[in-house]
């Protein structure tokens, strides 16, 4: 019912002007026979998709921390851009951890919920099924329509490669009105909200959500492979574009287009947005506007990463000479973040502090500053919690977990992350960095301007670490080898 559909609180502005906002009129002739004709479509005989082995086991973990609790994860619903244009559709991270659905088979304003039954929880995937074709939904609804934005499981797919049970979302708000304690994921489905209480409980289930997915499963770790594969491909993909890039004003954006197309091709999306600062750009940390020249003589920032369809994403970081060769101002710079870097990844291992690795990294730079009569203290005396001037030129941390996320687990408690102790499966960057601005007279002017950051990815292991961006060079003469044979091609 339109009118009704108008008058709801739980519908945007930019929903209800979407109803019906460009379509032209359809006459009764051409709504009968557009229900007409059509095949018989239903996929059968479909398997479990892989990733139902290892959400099964997902679901035990959460189920016994709320028991006789309903959950309630909304992958969310579409984000305006602009008037009646949405955002790329991407699903809640917890519910494509929960669910494993791909990304883009995920239909926005599906429910995941847990129902308490038992001893346990079962649970039950509210969605939005493909419409048959004896209504107008499939060639009318904007939204939803197959004709519009393509097509969508039936409720017997859906079971048949989830692993859940079914249920339509039009049953969900009944569903959620009897007395039974819910907790909701709330803020990303306004239609949900107003349909459960609130709880104090909300903010344990998200960091209860975010301490469950510190340590990553075997599937986890493969596509986290998978992911940094492609990401390397796209860094040489980069290689290959910078002698175009080099001859366009805004070359930074033909360094962000020429990843971005690998991470479409292969992947679901970006994992975040690229960060491509050539020059003085680099000495600024997220730098996305990616609107500079890319010169010769410069060096390249490149912060990438590609998320592939289950939406696990790569984090690497690469600073690459433009024309394939470090000056020798460059080097010195590149070799001292090279050298933290290594620092910091030869204390990884199980057992150790979360902390470690970054305290083990900035050891270096103090050092190394104070050594080239930069830092007005001594590295110990700036070492000092209360001192660490050497941070200015070095400010952020020197990493965090990785995953489904780029900043994974970001609210789980600090005692379980930050100050936490590493586990075989966690997944982390390692990515120390020194920052020297063209505007600052505290250094040398041969390096003003210059910025480096070196990032890679790894998974702890029961002997150390596994480098899962080993394929992408890091060294100064290979990554001089390798963009040269790169830049032959």
């Amino acid at each position: 019912d339109r009118g009704a559909i108008k008058n709801s609180t739980l519908f945007t502005m930019a929903e209800k002007l979407n109803i019906g906002s460009h379509d032209l009129p359809v006459s009764a002739a051409l709504n009968e026979f557009m229900k007409q004709g059509w095949a018989d479509t239903e996929e059968r005989d479909l398997a479990p998709l892989p990733v139902v082995a290892y959400t099964r086991k997902r679901w035990q973990r959460l189920s016994a921390l709320f028991p006789n609790k309903r959950l309630v994860i909304p992958a969310g619903t579409f984000k305006v851009r602009a008037n009646d244009t949405d955002f790329r559709f991407r699903a809640h991270s917890a519910f494509a951890w929960l669910t494993g659905i791909p990304g883009a088979e995920v239909v926005p304003d599906t429910v995941l919920v847990f129902e308490p039954e038992g001893n346990g929880h079962t649970a039950y995937l509210y969605l939005h099924p493909r419409s048959p074709r004896n209504t107008e939904e499939f060639f009318r609804d904007r939204r939803h329509g197959e004709l519009w934005v393509g097509r969508r499981p039936s409720a017997a797919e859906a079971h048949a490669k989830y692993g859940m049970q079914i249920r339509h979302i039009n049953d969900l708000a009944k569903d959620l009105k009897d007395d039974v304690e819910t907790i909701l994921v709330r803020g990303e489905d306004h239609k949900i909200d107003p349909l459960v209480p609130e709880n104090d409980d909300e903010w344990r289930l998200l960091q209860m959500l975010a301490e469950l997915r510190l340590i990553k499963d075997e599937f986890e770790i493969n596509e986290m492979r998978k992911a940094v594969d492609a990401t390397v491909r796209g860094f040489e993909d980069v290689v290959r574009a910078l002698p175009l890039a080099m001859k366009e004003e805004r070359g930074e954006r033909i360094v962000e287009g020429a990843f971005y197309t690998r991470a479409r091709v292969e992947g679901n999306d970006v994992g975040y947005d690229t960060i491509a600062a050539s020059g003085a750009h680099a000495c600024i940390l997220h730098w996305m506007r990616n609107d500079g020249a890319v010169r010769d003589g410069d060096l390249l920032l490149l912060d990438a990463g590609v998320e592939v369809e289950s939406l696990y994403t790569a984090d690497v970081t690469r600073t690459l000479p433009v024309n394939g060769q470090f000056s020798e101002a460059q080097r010195k710079v590149y070799q001292l973040v090279l050298d933290a870097q290594k620092a910091a990844l030869a204390t990884i291992k199980p057992g150790a502090k979360f902390r470690d690795f970054h305290r083990a990294s900035q050891i270096v730079i103090a050092n190394a500053l104070a050594e080239w009569g930069i830092l007005p203290v001594t590295a110990a005396e700036s070492l000092d919690p209360e001192c660490g001037l050497h941070r200015r030129w070095t400010l952020c941390s020197t990493g965090h977990m990785l995953g489904i996320d780029v900043h994974d687990c970001a609210k789980a408690r600090a005692d379980q992350y930050l100050d936490g102790i590493l586990e075989v499966g966690h997944v982390l960057t390692v990515e120390p960095g020194l920052y020297f601005q063209a505007d600052d007279e505290l250094i040398p002017s041969e390096l003003r301007g210059i910025g480096v950051r070196i990032e890679d990815d790894i998974v702890v292991t029961e002997n150390g670490y596994e480098l899962l961006t080993a394929n992408l060079p890091r060294e100064i003469d290979e990554i001089e080898s390798w963009m040269t044979r790169l830049l032959a091609e």
